[in-house]
């Protein structure tokens, strides 16, 4: 996929949106215009979203709804300035990455009394409606759908390399990874991620190789009470990503964020990709590499044979500054109910929210059975929560990325890179 990039450009829709301008008054006829913010901003997805609020508009001629999609690497970031300015924002997307700091910093609206009544409620399932609720019981996002780990993988290329499945270990990821990589012919083993949002990977690692010891209610605790980055295991398992880097992984992806490493599998050029299942979609219009060539296979494992596999999520929220609070919650109805909601999450490829889901033969055909297989097998596949909705997620996010980083370049070694964040959630679980 190409580098994702805004399908609306910034430009003078931002200025607009960030000065709250005229577009959020209600015209001459009554018609009110709310401002939607995506973050997850990629072409074919943008499109998609303008055709549900196009069915939206119809149901409910008196809204109008203006699409604002900031190039994904700086959504977030816009997204934060358009809700510090207390104004030109309704609708927004929002994760459980973000959640934390924008509802602390008071930027986000609680829709818990506006969905009382609602009978989206009943369709959806035990985990979505959890989802929706932070600790102290309150909505700031209603998730559109869930993502976790999966190992897309290039069945031609593993073959010709001599194996006949694909990897089930983190061990043997490296081992096959290895042996396809040829920089001389530009084919590359890994899609490491070295750049934006790799300590997610990083994270996935160290979780797998101590997978008995993880706490299932915070994916970064061991059962004893302390961090996973003091885990014995965990050192291994950075020995073994730093390896998966210097032998199977292009020189460049030291900066890859997610648009280089979806770009690299499915332009044909890299042999594996642990990534979310919304890239499924991606790969799968991919005219570089056909349906034959590729797959995905469950979450890799650590020595125990088993891994973690976390689940996140993200949503619709309302900010806090709209002036249009009322419409701006029946957009999130709209979208997180029956059709509208069906369709987003299988043109993105998410886990779905609703019951309804379990049924459809979509889900468990193709690049998906992958999925089923984990679902299937708990006591391999381990379902943990991270602490993604604590305040200071983000500061973490890219701390954690700069270490990464400083390791795959030789300036931080593994044990040293451990030490630090060991240190770090140590003192802010204080």
């Amino acid at each position: 996929m190409r580098r994702r990039t805004a399908v609306l450009a910034l430009g003078t829709a931002a200025t607009m949106v960030l000065t709250g301008c005229s577009t959020m008054s209600p015209s001459a006829g009554g018609t009110v215009t709310l401002n939607m913010v995506e973050s997850l901003t990629n072409p074919a997805r943008t499109d998609l979203l303008k055709g549900l609020i196009a069915d939206f508009e119809k149901k409910n001629p008196k809204i109008k709804v203006n699409l604002v999609s900031p190039p994904t690497e700086q959504a977030d970031q816009k997204i934060q300035q358009m809700l510090q300015s207390g104004s030109g924002v309704d609708t927004l997307e929002v994760r459980d990455t973000t959640v934390g700091p924008w509802s602390n910093n008071g930027w986000l609206y609680d829709m818990k009394k506006d969905l009382a009544g609602w009978k989206g409620w009943q369709a959806m399932t035990e985990n979505a409606v959890k989802a929706s609720e932070d600790a102290a019981g309150k909505t700031y996002f209603v998730p559109y759908g869930f993502y976790g780990l999966s190992l897309f993988y290039r069945s031609d290329l593993i073959k010709d390399a001599g194996f006949d499945k694909p990897p089930a270990t983190w061990a043997e990821l490296l081992k096959q990874a290895s042996a396809v990589h040829d920089p001389g012919k530009r084919r590359y083993g890994y899609a490491f991620r070295g750049g934006a949002n790799a300590n997610g990977n990083a994270a996935a690692i160290i979780e797998a190789y101590v997978a008995d010891q993880v706490d299932p209610a915070n994916g970064y605790k061991l059962k004893d009470g302390g961090t996973i980055f003091s885990a014995p295991g965990a050192l291994d398992a950075m020995e073994t990503y730093l390896k998966l880097f210097k032998q199977a992984s292009p020189k460049s992806s030291v900066a890859w964020g997610y648009p280089e490493m979806v770009e690299a599998f499915s332009n044909g050029s890299t042999a594996f990709l642990l990534q979310d299942p919304e890239v499924i979609a991606t790969v799968s219009e991919s005219k570089s590499i056909a349906k034959t060539q590729w797959s995905t296979a469950p979450l890799v494992a650590g020595p125990s044979g088993k891994t973690v596999q976390p689940l996140a999520t993200a949503g619709w929220g309302v900010a806090k500054g709209s002036k249009h609070k009322a419409e701006a919650v029946k957009l999130v109805e709209f979208l997180s109910e029956g059709k509208a909601s069906t369709t987003f999450t299988k043109k993105n490829s998410l886990v779905p929210i609703l019951k309804s889901a379990t049924e459809d033969p979509f889900y468990k055909t193709g690049p998906w059975s992958s999925y089923v297989t984990m679902t299937e097998q708990p006591e391999k596949y381990l379902v943990v929560t991270q602490p993604r909705g604590v305040a200071w997620w983000t500061e973490w996010q890219q701390k954690a990325d700069a270490d990464v980083q400083k390791m795959i370049l030789g300036k931080l070694t593994p044990k040293d890179l451990l030490a630090g964040w060991d240190t770090y959630w140590t003192e802010k679980w204080k």
